[in-house]
């Protein structure tokens, strides 16, 4: 198929406004196969722990502050949140790494953030350890405007923590502590289905898939969703060493694949899913195209991204920039294109809207990498505008 080239118009839409048990040893490590994300940066200290007796509790939701909003939230993004330990200095092994920067992290957050950073409306459904790294990530999501009514947090379990090595281009390895940490403990009881029902878009990835209580309730959020009409946004954001094995992994991916609206894929999670096929090929990435699939995207890192639909494919080329660290880009991506479909639909049947919104997530994806972590790093509307009119000229 011919691929097309880049516009250079910029007419992106307005998205709309909305007014304790030992800590876990267990620990996994991984080089990453696709751009994603993390985070950092809060400005008001935690709310003090409550008083209440751990062992009789599941879970329980974050107080009210006063600050939501009737407005339901266009996005909701659905799955982990945790803190990554980002290296102070590239290159070096975790072992030789002489300082961590606390990054707050986990892909649908980042998302959820990302879309808030743009001026989206978005919330966050998951769950954290009853600990003070839960309340600083809760803090992250109300001092980024997400909503958090969704959010759990658990008395017996902690917050997931990962630690991440940097390669000298800014790549990721990563080593994960869950054993097990709060997010896999989500029951499909504490979910708020009415916030997601709301929804306009329902975003989640594969972790959520791996074990259970949180399996069940994924499965069940996502199919409430669907038979409310809202979209279904899906980013696999494959972690091999989280799962039993690869088997098993791909068999998970692939059971939720066709339930889908919008996927978004890497190059190596292509060719992970096609077991070794060439990722660059389009009859290859059609065979992930499912009969009720509005759109998928391949993403490239710096080279941009692919996207395909029933009625017309082609690609969109990224900015060029010096990378600090790739954590956070894809979930900008993912931020960026979700922001623009909440505002308008339409733009999956109308392929110079779409590239022109995809040119916009290309650059919320480059800015990303230019700083550490991903929370710091997302960037705003304005930035992404006018990163791409400083390209343009």
């Amino acid at each position: 198929m011919a691929l097309q080239a880049t516009t250079t118009t910029f007419s992106f839409s307005a998205p709309t406004f909305r007014s304790t048990p030992p800590p876990p040893h267990a620990f996994t490590s991984k080089r990453r196969l696709s751009i994603k994300s993390s985070s950092s940066g809060l400005s008001s200290p935690p709310p003090p722990l409550l008083s209440l007796s751990r062992s009789n509790l599941k879970g329980r939701a974050f107080a009210s502050d006063g600050s939501t909003t009737q407005e339901s939230p266009s996005v909701v993004c659905f799955g982990e949140m945790l803190i990554d330990f980002v290296p102070t200095t590239s290159g070096l092994s975790l072992a030789q790494a002489p300082a961590f920067k606390k990054a707050p992290g986990g892909a649908p957050a980042n998302v959820a953030v990302g879309i808030a950073r743009l001026g989206g409306s978005s919330a966050f459904i998951g769950k954290v350890g009853e600990d003070e790294f839960g309340y600083m990530l809760a803090n992250i999501l109300k001092d980024n405007n997400v909503n958090k009514e969704g959010m759990r947090f658990d008395p017996g379990a902690r917050t997931a923590l990962a630690f991440v090595t940097l390669t000298s281009e800014g790549e990721r390895e990563f080593m994960f502590y869950r054993n097990p940490s709060a997010d896999m403990l989500l029951e499909e009881s504490e979910l708020d289905l009415d916030l997601i029902k709301k929804a306009k878009i329902f975003h989640y990835g594969s972790i959520s898939l791996i074990t259970e209580p949180c399996k069940s309730a994924h499965i069940a959020a996502a199919k409430a969703a669907k038979e409310a009409g809202v979209i279904l946004s899906y980013d696999p954001n494959l972690r091999l060493p989280l799962w039993p094995s690869a088997d098993n992994a791909r068999d998970e991916i692939l059971s939720v694949w066709d339930t889908a609206d919008i996927i978004k894929i890497s190059e190596e999670e292509i060719e992970f899913l096609t077991k070794g096929e060439d990722p660059y090929d389009d009859s290859v990435v059609r065979k992930l195209f499912h009969p009720k699939l509005k759109l998928l995207l391949v993403t490239e890192g710096p080279e941009g991204c692919r996207y395909y639909t029933k009625d017309f494919s082609g690609r969109v080329h990224g900015l060029k920039v010096e990378v600090v660290d790739t954590t956070g880009a894809g979930d900008a991506f993912v931020a960026g294109i979700l922001s623009q479909l909440a505002c308008d639909l339409s733009l999956l049947q109308d392929e110079e809207r779409l590239r022109e919104a995809l040119m916009f997530a290309n650059a919320c994806g480059a800015l990303t990498v230019k700083e550490r972590g991903a929370i710091p790093a997302l960037p705003t509307k304005q930035a992404v505008l006018d990163a791409l009119l400083k390209a343009v000229v």
